[in-house]
């Protein structure tokens, strides 16, 4: 029986905090996209939290992302905008990652949905940010470098986008220093995009559907302002939550398989993978030398190059670990293949070099508790 796409969108609660506005653009979407069957299989549902925040970005993000998402990956995905939804991921650090005077509206969310997917931007037409964020790996790259425009390679892994609307720092090395900043600087990388702002503004004013669509999210034409408002808003809803893990801390006792609450001790306990990897968005947004890419006992320069303090020497900012098991390869150089493979690596204790963080110890781990440790991850 093939899986279907589901929009719970809790209308009572939207329409009484949001307007009556808000709440008809779920209803409105629902209605006019229906239910997207999805191929047969057994994958679990991907649950997407789409946080609460003034302005309406529940209602924003939900239309747009869900019935693609679910088609492009053969699974059902959820869809929970409730406060809080998560377990414990509320508005504050959403609220707080936002520029003063940010009111994200719909027409801002589509307009960022349509540019993230358009090669216009780059300066040959063939490289949009989704070529090197694709949803179907979970908004990060198959490939340990992505190809940028004329084959290059990206100097790092191009990591997942999930829940990056609640991160300050954004890159591996925290090089940019807000979202905004973030969605802009591909376009003038000589190895991503390889064009430059003013282009790609001046490309869009002349676009035919574009043009028009610039006007009516912000009343004026497409302007370096506007290009990144829209891509940070559409950023913004790449969202993911209320996994097994959070119904269980809900009180669903059943939402975790006796071998994902094994994987869940050993993450809590002696494996210590929460001091860094921090729930409820698995990430404390800090950087580590875990000693990723050390050779010869040299850590790369990691955080160290955008701060200039030789002790950043190989610090590395945390990936998040929500829909972890969608968006391999990992770490900074996509060097571990998969979730078992980075599970060995920090039960080795990393990599010995300087710098080596000191939370990074050998584990005593079983083969059993590498197993459910992956399980657990798997789930989240």
């Amino acid at each position: 029986m093939p899986h279907t796409t589901r929009l719970l969108t809790r209308r009572r609660f939207t329409q009484a905090v949001l307007g009556a506005p808000a709440a008809a653009l779920l209803g409105s979407a629902a209605q006019a996209q229906g239910t997207a069957p999805a191929p047969a299989g057994n994958q679990p549902p991907i649950n997407l939290l789409v946080p609460f925040a003034p302005g309406g970005v529940a209602d924003i993000t939900a239309r747009p992302l869900a019935i693609p998402l679910a088609r492009e990956l053969g699974q059902t995905i959820v869809i929970d905008n409730r406060p809080g939804a998560s377990g414990s991921v509320g508005t504050a650090a959403f609220i707080k990652s936002q520029p003063d005077g940010y009111t994200p509206t719909a027409a801002m969310f589509e307009l960022g949905s349509k540019l993230f997917f358009d090669p216009l931007l780059s300066r040959d037409r063939t490289v949009s940010c989704a070529s090197c964020h694709p949803a179907a790996t979970g908004f990060a790259h198959a490939d340990p470098r992505p190809k940028g425009i004329a084959g290059q390679l990206a100097l790092r892994h191009a990591p997942a986008l999930y829940n990056r609307g609640y991160g300050p720092l954004q890159r591996w090395d925290g090089g940019s220093p807000s979202l905004e900043a973030f969605v802009l600087e591909p376009i003038a990388d000589a190895r991503e995009m390889g064009s430059s702002v003013d282009e790609a503004i001046a490309r869009l004013r002349a676009d035919t559907a574009h043009g028009p669509a610039f006007v009516a999210a912000f009343g004026k034409p497409a302007d370096a302002e506007g290009l990144q408002r829209a891509l940070a808003t559409y950023v913004r809803g790449i969202a993911l939550g209320d996994a097994p893990y959070d119904r269980f801390l809900r009180g669903d006792a059943d939402a975790m398989t006796p071998q994902q609450r094994h994987g869940q001790w050993v993450f809590e306990s002696k494996g210590g993978c929460w001091k860094c990897h921090t729930p409820p968005l698995f990430t404390d947004e800090d950087f580590h030398t875990t000693g990723v890419g050390a050779r010869d006992g040299q850590a790369e320069p990691g955080r160290m190059a955008v701060t200039g303090r030789e002790q950043d020497r190989g610090r590395f900012k945390t990936p998040t670990l929500r829909g972890v098991r969608l968006s391999a390869p990992y770490m900074h150089d996509g060097s571990q293949a998969t979730l078992r493979d980075v599970v060995e690596f920090y039960a080795r204790g990393g990599t010995a070099n300087a710098q080596l963080d000191g939370k990074m110890q050998k584990l005593e781990l079983s083969d059993a508790d590498k197993t459910a440790l992956v399980a657990f991850l798997e789930s989240l």
